[in-house]
């Protein structure tokens, strides 16, 4: 059995982390993990604080020794017994960014690596501090794929559908008049008046 952790950001929908660990896997080795999957800079003082189910905290763990233990000597065993359901772990404390780990209990693991990513979400928190809005954090009035338009784009394509059923209007054609081919007019002109041909007696006629 393996303790299993989701790793989310407050009030964002599109993003998180399931994680995987042995019950002996230190606060630091966690630590380095999520550092290494998420980019997390690594010159940064680093905090977990620890909560208990109704919010209240109840430890304390970073890098120096403030009251509850290192994350080098603390197991998440140990945090687990003590009744913490949650962490805010700042992995940069002076710029107070952080991201909210939440146990969600023991399950069938995988032998091998501890800690390791079950399943994942969305790009690294960086993507979202830089303006990233995932599709499920965007306004109802704005989610709609690239293909389907919105309601005005839809009034927009209407209108030049039926526009483009139209005949379109040359300026030059209010002025044209119909001219008679060059051909047809040479051959009214070998006919006399009433279109038959002339004769001058001198022809053999049949009856």
């Amino acid at each position: 059995m393996v303790y299993q952790y989701r790793v989310t950001l407050t009030g964002i929908k599109g993003f998180f982390r399931l994680y995987c660990m042995r019950p002996e896997t230190t606060l630091y080795t966690f630590h380095k993990q999520m550092r290494a999957d998420m980019e997390f800079a690594q010159d940064q003082l680093i905090l977990f604080k620890a909560l208990d189910a109704a919010g209240n905290v109840v430890a304390r763990y970073g890098q120096f020794d403030l009251g509850s233990g290192t994350v080098d000597t603390v197991t998440v065993a140990q945090t687990v017994k003590l009744g913490v359901v949650s962490f805010v772990y700042f992995y940069d404390v002076t710029n107070r960014k952080s991201v909210n780990i939440t146990f969600e209990g023991e399950v069938e693991g995988v032998a091998g690596i501890s800690p390791y990513i079950l399943e994942t979400k969305g790009p690294n928190p960086i993507d979202f501090e830089n303006g990233y809005v995932a599709y499920e954090d965007l306004p109802n009035e704005q989610r709609h794929l690239p293909a389907e338009p919105d309601e005005e784009d839809d009034k927009v394509h209407k209108m030049r559908k039926k526009t483009s059923l139209l005949p379109e209007f040359d300026p030059e054609d209010e002025d044209e008049v119909d001219e008679p081919d060059d051909e047809e007019d040479e051959e009214e002109y070998d006919d006399d008046e009433d279109g038959k041909e002339i004769f001058d007696g001198s022809e053999e006629l049949s009856l």
